[in-house]
């Protein structure tokens, strides 16, 4: 079944945008919702059952050519899917969240003009997804990575309207790509050492050589510039909180199960380079925790409930990469899978309020909710917990074995990975007391119509629950006496696991601070936004100086902007100025004037004389023998 069909996968969300594409001014709504829907669902349905092949027979990994690509001189690039066990956790994650999302949207998304082409884009990125995870190549997964970062351009600033909306897109695209044009360097240095860029040739070579050679660093440092706007690192991380101005299921879709975690799905794919650069590594556990505690920082004071998420998305993302840094790739991965249960069930929960609040994202605006969203707050609840990493929810197992290898390898960089998860805890409940706690602070108007949301919103906020309960549960660490079947499984797809060194009493003493971490955040939350009633200040002059820097994003937009757009505008404007306008304008018009008067001059030669002509003519006979002479002699 593997190598007949695995190329329906991506081909059937293709299918689903081209129909909903063509047909969005005739299809039914009812029926673009089958349709976008279905194939997605047709999608997971194979997905489950080429893992279940997969993990039943022998081999674990099958390469499928569609075709030659690309055959010039020594580059050879053929379209080819690459399915092993990695890429088969991706695709039901990609297929799985994804349906549930398209569900989600069909309520969501009922009331909007552009409910077709709003499928018709949901289907391209799950397709553009489905290529990058698939890809057997460095090349077939630059294209999906392109195609990814082209849907979320679209979906972004899907209500493009709004001019803010319009600039959030065309930040977002810009920036990754930043970050692309390094992962696009790193290929052309891998094609220039390897010969290929085909997995299957690449790593076995690299495998033989030396732990810290120059070229391996380099290779792996401009892979890690593209996994850094992607993933939303610093310092490319600002885009991805602005693109919230897409509708609510691309926040789930896009920046919270799928696109944002391209970048460490393909380090994790990488990982036989990454090993053999000890400095990159070290790299990347730096800015993982550095991007995880600023991020954490900036989510505390936020009062849209979604950039509280977005912010969120960013921090965890930096935890994925500390994870990295310090070898835990499948902690980092393991992370990848919970993070997409429980961060989709709190953006999908997060629109789930705004539909009921008729757009209102304002946390300051709400409250006292719980009572008549009582759906929406217990799956809500659910991820809260899960991310705030108490057990026996998915966050706990995740977090806490990034944590494990951070302590094994470096003590600072667990201490800041323990004050991010103590921050994580305390902004998550933050926001779920300042949304269903307390008094309505909204308007009596508006509170008479808050409603739950249909039931095409609930049930998949029902399923992402269940998964954010008890997702942890693939990977019990062998200190609760499991056996870790997520890392033996990623085995088979090359991902070394690099097993703790610590002794069990140690591994309990570092959960048990964990724990006690989130434990201590959530009384504080309580106690400040419940007990207290304590409602976020409006008024900038009220806020503290930290309270300021941590609302105003650390003013990184603004240093961004001092320090290299305005630069830049300066640049271009006396570019425009000199060198455009006078210097090749000037030389263009010069010739164009030379020409011109040229030929005003010349035209008086002719006069219609032909008296003339013959002089002109005998003239240039008695020229050219004169010159003729001149030369022989």
């Amino acid at each position: 079944m593997i190598n007949s069909l695995l190329w329906l996968i991506p081909l059937l969300p293709l299918l689903g945008f081209v129909i909903n594409g063509l047909g969005r001014n005739t299809l039914s709504k009812s029926l673009v919702g089958i349709i976008g829907s279905g194939v997605i669902l047709a999608s997971f349905v194979l997905s489950i059952a080429m893992f279940f092949e997969l993990g039943s027979g022998a081999q674990k990994q099958f390469t499928v050519d569609l075709f030659d690509w690309i055959s010039a001189g020594t580059l050879y690039i053929p379209l080819s899917f690459l399915y092993d066990p990695l890429s088969a956790i991706m695709l039901l994650i990609i297929t799985g969240v994804g349906f549930l999302i398209h569900i989600y949207s069909v309520g969501y998304m009922h009331d909007d003009a552009g409910f077709a082409k709003f499928f018709a884009y949901l289907n391209l990125f799950i397709f553009f997804m489905l290529i990058l995870v698939l890809g057997s190549n460095y090349i077939v997964m630059f294209i999906g990575w392109e195609g990814v970062g082209l849907c979320s351009y679209l979906l972004i600033g899907f209500w493009y309207t709004n001019s803010n909306y319009a600039s959030a897109a065309k930040k977002a695209f810009v920036m990754n790509r930043i970050g692309d044009l390094g992962f696009l360097l790193g290929v052309f240095l891998i094609f220039t050492t390897f010969g290929s860029v085909e997995f299957a040739r690449i790593f076995p070579q690299a495998a033989a050589m030396m732990p810290g050679a120059g070229v391996i660093t380099l290779i792996t440092i401009l892979l890690f510039i593209g996994a850094c706007g992607k993933s939303a690192q610093l310092p490319l991380f600002t885009w991805l909180p602005d693109a919230m101005a897409g509708p609510t299921p691309v926040s789930a879709l896009i920046h919270a199960a799928t696109m944002v975690t391209a970048g460490i799905y393909m380090i994790a794919r990488s990982s036989v380079l990454f090993d053999l650069a000890p400095d990159t590594q070290t790299v990347i556990a730096i800015v993982g925790t550095a991007t995880a505690l600023i991020a954490a920082i900036i989510a505390l004071t936020q009062t849209d409930i979604k950039k509280v998420l977005a912010y969120s998305t960013v921090s965890q993302l930096g935890y994925m990469f500390l994870g990295l840094g310090v070898g835990a790739y499948t902690g980092s991965f393991f992370h990848v899978l919970t993070h997409a249960f429980f961060k989709a069930l709190l953006f999908l929960g997060a629109g789930s309020v705004i539909h009921a609040m008729h757009h209102e994202q304002d946390m300051r605006h709400m409250g006292g909710l719980k009572a008549k969203l009582k759906t929406t707050f217990a799956t809500m609840m659910i991820g809260t917990i899960a991310i705030a990493g108490l057990p026996p929810f998915s966050g706990f197992f995740s977090k806490d074995e990034i944590l494990a290898h951070a302590y094994q390898e470096n003590k600072v960089l667990w201490a800041i990975g323990l004050l991010t998860a103590f921050l994580t805890a305390f902004y998550m409940f933050r926001m779920m007391f300042l949304t269903f706690f307390g008094k309505y602070r909204g308007t009596h108007h508006a509170e008479e119509k808050v409603h739950e949301s249909p039931s095409t919103m609930t049930l998949p906020l029902i399923v992402l629950a269940v998964l954010a309960a008890i997702g942890g549960l693939i990977n019990i660490p062998a200190v609760f006496g499991g056996n870790e079947w997520l890392a033996h499984w990623l085995e088979g797809a090359g991902i070394k696991h690099h097993a703790l060194t610590l002794d069990h009493a140690t591994e309990y003493a570092l959960m048990g601070v964990s724990v006690l971490a989130a434990v201590v955040a959530l009384i504080f939350a309580y106690t400040r936004y419940v007990k207290n009633a304590h409602v976020p200040v409006a008024d900038e002059a009220q806020r503290s100086a930290l309270a300021k820097l941590s609302y105003h994003k650390f003013y990184l937009d603004e240093i961004y902007d001092a320090i290299i757009r305005k630069p830049l505008d300066a640049f271009s404007k006396f570019f425009y100025r000199i060198i455009d306008k006078k210097l090749i304008d000037g030389l263009v018009n010069g010739l164009g004037w030379t020409a011109t008067e040229g030929s005003k001059g010349l035209r008086l030669l002719q006069s219609g004389n032909v008296g003339f002509y013959i002089f002109m003519m005998v003239f240039g006979i008695v020229a050219l023998l004169l010159y003729t002479f001149l030369s022989i002699a």
